[in-house]
């Protein structure tokens, strides 16, 4: 019996009722539990960047595959607490410096604003004096108190991906059922983590070079607190496209902060600026270019999705996160338009589908 229209109709908008449910408990559960899942996604990361240099220590050194393991997880836990501590002390820096000049600046940004004239200075100072700057600047430095209990929580998730890290390929093929397709599903998370991994070594190196880049300026100018603003710099190069406009803003404020002179304000922002337009555009899209084959506007979209569940750590996950997504759709076949929208030239995974 063929079902009528209004069966059809009816099986559809049930089904996209469905959806849109579903969709909205991800989203749920994804804010509710944004800390855990955070920490877990970090540690994904942490652990796909360490088990190749676990195998090539164990096979090429004949060094048992306990001690390397032991060895990585006692690297990452030194390295997780030195990073997290280092970056916690530059923020402070940074933020008790601004707030301690607060009154400085309030007077060099005053005797700016009069050259525009007493009608622009008027509505100038009164939307200075809606915006709590130092209590926004307090706020920020009580989220980066965060960063040492995540590291310990990202450790203790590592430790334990690491102590199932020889089962892990047992346990996909006794889920399947099926030797084949178990392998099929170790090529592709072997696919995600050579490319994550790519990604994030390129990533680092050019977030290294502009950080010091923007301390010889700083140097160079003698100005205070630039390891605080190389390191911000690097940090925040890791959130595309968005984080160097955010790190130049910083950078530019922090010059004016501390000098309080527009000229020397300008200076070191332009030059900056071509720090952050070179590396940006020239050199960034040549390393990345052939490493992510991701879409423009598809990095966009995933900044703006995941940004806004998890806020700055989301914008740090969100290409990893959509290299994991685009290479998984190419091998659900309903699911391959969204891997051809995220591709950069709609192209297939070519690191599994060669094989």
């Amino acid at each position: 019996m063929t079902p009528s229209s209004d069966d059809v109709l009816r099986q559809r908008l049930q089904t996209g009722f469905l959806g849109i449910i579903a969709f909205s408990l991800v989203l749920f559960l994804l804010f509710q539990a944004r800390f855990i899942l955070i920490c877990l996604a970090i540690a994904v990361i942490l652990f796909s960047l360490t088990s190749d240099a676990i195998q090539a220590i164990s096979t090429r050194l004949r060094v048992p595959n306990w001690l390397a393991t032991t060895l990585a997880l006692i690297g990452i836990t030194l390295g997780l607490i030195w990073l997290s501590t280092t970056i916690m002390s530059q923020v402070n820096v940074v933020i008790g410096r601004a707030i301690a000049y607060a009154e400085s600046v309030q007077i060099a940004l005053s005797a700016l604003i009069e050259r525009f004239g007493p009608e622009a200075e008027t509505r100038l100072m009164a939307a200075m004096a809606e915006f709590n700057i130092t209590g926004w600047l307090r706020s920020l430095a009580g989220q980066a108190s965060g960063l040492l209990s995540g590291s310990l929580l990202v450790i203790l998730f590592v430790g334990f991906m690491f102590a199932e890290r020889t089962w892990l390929p047992v346990k996909v093929e006794r889920l399947t059922g099926d030797p084949a397709q178990a392998a099929r599903i170790g090529l592709i998370m072997s696919s995600i983590m050579r490319r994550v991994n790519r990604y994030l070594v390129v990533k680092t190196f050019v977030s290294a070079l502009t950080g010091a880049a923007v301390w010889l300026i700083f140097a160079l100018g003698r100005l205070e607190l630039a390891a605080a603003v190389a390191w911000l710099t690097f940090v925040l190069n890791f959130i595309p496209n968005v984080g160097s406009v955010i790190a130049w803003t910083i950078t530019v404020a922090l010059a004016f902060v501390l000098t309080g002179d527009p000229t020397t304000t300008v200076v070191v922002g332009a030059a900056c600026l071509i720090v952050h337009f070179v590396v940006g555009n020239i050199l960034d899209p040549m390393l990345t270019g052939q490493t992510l084959q991701l879409s423009s506007f598809g990095i966009i979209l995933s900044l703006a999705f995941w940004g806004a569940i998890w806020g700055i750590a989301g914008a740090f996950l969100a290409v990893p996160i959509m290299v994991a997504v685009m290479i998984v759709c190419w091998h659900i076949p309903w699911l391959q338009p969204v891997a051809i929208l995220l591709s950069r030239e709609g192209l297939a995974d070519t690191d599994t589908t060669s094989r």
